[in-house]
């Protein structure tokens, strides 16, 4: 198996809440676990998908994997050395390899500085290239993510929300790097500008021999862009595999109530729908046991023990496709009855 570009082990992300200074002063200060205790491998040149419900802690993971978050606990490697361990001056070397493209392109871009601007503050920072062509660096990588020369001189406020997610693309091509935190990259934009934007990551993967963690909640898209899929739910990950895996069964329960959601364009269809039960349990205080049992619709049928921590285990011997559920073939057997 190629030895993975970017991994993470037994990662941790935890925050404290807003907590009384009594409370604080007598140590019951409570945290939110936002990633808890991530296992995760990123091979060369894929692009791995991390999807879940929003506030289940995708953006933490990929801020982590980057250390734009220093992780509470836990490591994280690229190209097998600890980010943690390095100094101040290489980390900030390392992050020319390691990159991230933000979900809000407005907020992500500095409203005072031009497109040019923007580009070039990357090569300045990392000094990267002749002074004198570094301008002409920027006209080149504004034509590679399809904007026009004369884009450099406006300001973000001057351009469209698919222009301006095409500047943050450039900004993070503009140091060379090898693996890229595509943050919900789309989720802001037009439903007619999402296609161009996702084609353009798969044309400069191919182009530049990028990976990506691809973080999202549209499964359309993770359909169009992903090579394997890591499903998030209340901090941990429930199921690991390629697309079309974790597309089809078996599948985790949380996993198949994500793709019944997605709406279905046919009115003769008569697939089977999972609708969960409840709101996601708080991260400051999550179930003990499987997380997911208050909403799981094999745990509502009273099936199985519940208090024991599930872990990632493969399926029927496929070391590329693993669940965090023991009775995950409940529900297939479920679903057969029910077609």
């Amino acid at each position: 198996m190629t030895d993975p570009l970017v991994s993470a082990e037994g990662l941790v992300k935890r925050y404290p809440t807003e907590e009384s200074f009594l409370a604080r002063l007598l140590g019951r200060r409570r945290w939110v676990r936002a990633v808890d205790g991530v296992d995760l491998r990123i091979r060369p040149g894929e692009t791995l998908a991390l999807v879940g419900e929003s506030g289940c802690g995708k953006s933490t993971l990929g801020r982590a994997l980057v250390h734009l978050e220093e992780p509470t606990a836990g490591t994280v490697r690229h190209r097998g050395d600890d980010l943690s361990a390095l100094s101040a001056a290489d980390l900030r070397d390392r992050r020319r390899d390691l990159q991230y493209v933000f979900q809000n392109p407005t907020a992500s871009l500095d409203p005072r500085l031009t497109v040019g601007d923007a580009v070039r503050e990357a090569l300045d920072v990392h000094d990267i290239g002749p002074v004198g062509e570094r301008d002409r660096r920027v006209v080149s990588l504004l034509e590679t993510v399809g904007l026009r020369p004369s884009h450099a001189s406006r300001y973000p406020r001057e351009l469209s929300g698919g222009q301006r997610q095409r500047v943050g693309i450039a900004r993070a091509l503009a140091v060379d790097p090898e693996f890229i935190v595509c943050d919900e990259p789309v989720s802001a934009l037009d439903v007619s500008v999402q296609a161009g934007v996702l084609n353009l990551l798969s044309d400069l993967q191919d182009e530049f021999g990028l990976t990506y963690l691809l973080v999202a909640h549209d499964l359309s898209v993770v359909g169009h862009l992903a090579d394997r899929v890591a499903v998030m739910y209340l901090g941990e990950l429930v199921e690991v595999g390629s697309v079309e895996d974790v597309f089809s069964p078996p599948y985790h329960p949380y996993t198949y109530s994500l793709l019944s959601a997605v709406p279905e364009p046919d009115p003769r269809w008569e697939g089977h729908r999972v609708v969960l039960d409840g709101a996601v349990p708080s991260a400051t205080d999550p179930p003990d046991g499987c997380k997911f049992h208050t909403r799981c619709p094999i745990a509502q049928a009273d099936c199985g023990e519940w208090d024991a921590h599930p872990d990632l285990e493969a399926v029927d011997g496929d070391a590329d496709h693993a669940i965090a559920c023991p009775y995950h073939d409940r529900l297939d057997a479920e679903l057969a009855a029910d077609r």
